[in-house]
This record gives structure tokens, sequence and C-alpha cells, in this order.
């Protein structure tokens, strides 16, 4: 199963990066999928300030491979894949540590590397709809807690209700 959600701008874009940070288990592995210019590296962005850590420090992974991110409750793992040739070369970087740790690791382009991401993941694929409109589709994959989902999304409707805005 997989759950929706249409964000119209990048203040949505934070709201939902705030529920995605407090309802994400620690030790979450999300694969970002989506176009060039998506907005992966974006939301990433809203979930890690969600987290504590400041706007300034993030940034896109694409010419490091990876970011770390020490929020005030715990860590980000930023990958990206996207410069990678195999999957071999993705899990040089360490990534089963990481993917171990209790931190948040997300990893872009996850697709170019799916044989070296854990059985159990978060899957959010960012779809442009407009301008600055989004919309990200959330899907548990393996066996990962699929109530996950309609928790994101409970939590979201909440969240960007208009009284709550």
């Amino acid at each position: 199963m997989s759950v929706e959600i249409n964000v119209k701008n990048e203040k949505e874009t934070d709201i939902l990066g705030r529920v995605l940070a407090k309802a994400l288990p620690d030790g979450t592995v999300v694969a970002l999928l989506g176009a060039l210019g998506a907005g992966k590296t974006r939301l990433v962005q809203a979930i890690s300030v969600a987290l504590g850590v400041s706007k300034d420090e993030i940034g896109s992974p694409t010419f490091v491979l990876i970011r770390e991110y020490q929020g005030k409750e715990r860590s980000v793992y930023h990958f990206d894949a996207y410069r990678l040739r195999d999957s071999d070369e993705f899990l040089e970087l360490g990534a089963d540590e990481y993917f171990d740790s209790e931190g948040l690791s997300f990893v872009e382009w996850a697709d170019r590397v799916e044989d070296a991401m854990p059985y159990d993941y978060l899957e959010i694929l960012v779809l442009p709809i407009g301008p600055t409109a989004r919309r990200f589709v959330i899907t548990s994959r393996g066996d990962f807690d699929s109530t996950l989902e309609n928790t994101i999304l409970t939590r979201w409707q909440k969240a960007s209700s208009p009284q709550m805005k």
C-alpha cells in the first residue's frame, strides 16, 4: 500500500518534513526517487531542519556522495547515488554501517543501488506537479512497518489543516 501527499509550496514541504521527522523511527532508511530537480534534497532539508540541523549546513551530496548532519536528538545521513557506477561502489561508502545506526538514512537515486538497500525501508517518490507543488508517494518496502504510511498521512492531514497554519 502507498499513500500520496500533495504539497502546494515549500512551506508545505517544511510541514511534511516536520511530520516525517517525528514519525520516522530511529534507524529508518528512506529511498528517495524522482527526476533531477524533483525536490529530493529539499525534502531531506525540511526533515533535517525539523530535527534541529541548521538550514545552512544542508546541501546536495551529489559531489561528496554522503553528508552527515547532527540533529538535536539524532543524526541524518544523506547519500546520493547518482554518480556511482554500481552498488559495490555505494557499499564502499560504508552504507551498511549507516543503515545499522539509530540515525535516519536518506538515499537519493536509490533505484541505482537497489540491491544494496536493506530489505526493509521506506520509499518516497517525489513528483513535480507544478512550479512549487509536489506529490510524495510513500511506500513501505520489505517488512517495513506499513502502518507508518497511514500514521504519516494522518499527521500530515492534521498538521496541514488550515487551523494549524
